[in-house]
């Protein structure tokens, strides 16, 4: 887990303990974002029926991307931490040799 000291030590990254909690918070503001343009769809409908139906759309169509995008940042940044990881110790066994 995180601890303070890692902030001021090179040893370990602290990116793949902290991504999760920025893939969270990506994830509640894509949720709310797409809530606001369900919402303002909805009220769009009482002045024009089908571009109020449009925007609710639009908007699911939005949460569904934004969903899939950030998951898919999110691993793409773990699999670059991994790799390093796995090349480490591939280098720290090429040593023992």
């Amino acid at each position: 887990m995180f601890e303070f000291r890692d902030l001021f030590q090179w040893d370990r990254f602290i990116t793949p303990t902290i991504i999760k909690l920025f893939y969270w918070l990506v994830i509640i503001l894509i949720g709310l974002s797409g809530l606001s343009g369900i919402l303002s769809g909805l009220a769009y409908m009482a002045v024009s029926p089908f571009g109020g139906l449009m925007a609710i759309l639009v908007s699911l169509v939005g949460i569904v991307v934004g969903l899939i995008s950030a998951r898919v940042g999110a691993e793409f940044i773990l699999i670059v931490f991994r790799i390093n990881e796995h090349l480490g110790a591939i280098r720290d066994q090429g040593q023992h040799h």
